[in-house]
């Protein structure tokens, strides 16, 4: 079956939160975790896609997207858009919550706090991305070509690097982006994320052999 990289459009937005949902756990499926099928795309995914669609694309198997990247050009910018645009539409599916005490409670705290993602260390990095593909179609180039795509868009509009924040633990994740080129980024009590980064430079595109 041939997989395409293409634009993001608006009906793909419940696969890509369904794509987001079985991969929101370290790459593998959250649906134990977490329940509320939306609270994950509500965090990682649909903020991108409605706000900043013309960097979202997707890859399609013919069906539907089973993979994606999302992102922004302008991190700092994009917070403020989370916090007036964003925020009015979910907080009351999802209300802040003042003492989490579930792992439910712990992602709406992420979604209620969206300054964490302005770190003073990734200011030479102004963008940043999320990439997710169902397992089946991982090891296959297809994120390695969302990727390229991605990073086109970026140099497009001049933006000179990119960041992104994986969890430690998840070292499979870990291989690919080394493989991309991205390098570790020193962040003062990171937890149990990671920051890499990457200068798109005029020219960005990944070549090389596949390894998405």
């Amino acid at each position: 079956m041939t997989v395409l990289i293409r634009p993001y459009r608006d009906g793909d937005r419940d696969a890509v939160g369904d794509v987001c949902v079985r991969t929101a756990d370290g790459g593998g499926d959250s649906r134990h975790l977490y329940p509320d099928p939306e609270l994950m795309p509500t965090i990682f995914a649909w903020p991108y896609t409605d706000l900043e669609p013309s960097l979202a694309f997707v890859a399609d198997n013919g069906e539907r997207p089973v993979g994606y990247v999302v992102g922004t050009a302008d991190t700092p910018a994009f917070v403020s858009r989370w916090e007036s645009e964003w925020l009015p539409k979910v907080t009351d599916r999802y209300p802040p919550v003042a003492e989490p005490a579930t792992p439910t409670e712990e992602m709406v705290r992420l979604l209620h706090h969206p300054r964490r993602m302005v770190l003073p260390e990734l200011a030479g990095y102004p963008a940043h991305l999320h990439i997710d593909l169902l397992p089946e179609y991982q090891r296959s180039g297809y994120g390695r070509a969302l990727m390229t795509a991605f990073l086109g868009a970026l140099a497009y509009r001049g933006v000179p690097a990119v960041h992104l924040g994986m969890l430690t633990t998840n070292t499979p994740a870990r291989a690919f982006y080394d493989r991309l080129g991205f390098h570790e980024i020193a962040v003062a009590d990171a937890g149990p994320v990671t920051y890499l980064g990457l200068e798109v430079g005029p020219n960005a595109g990944l070549g090389g052999s596949a390894a998405g």
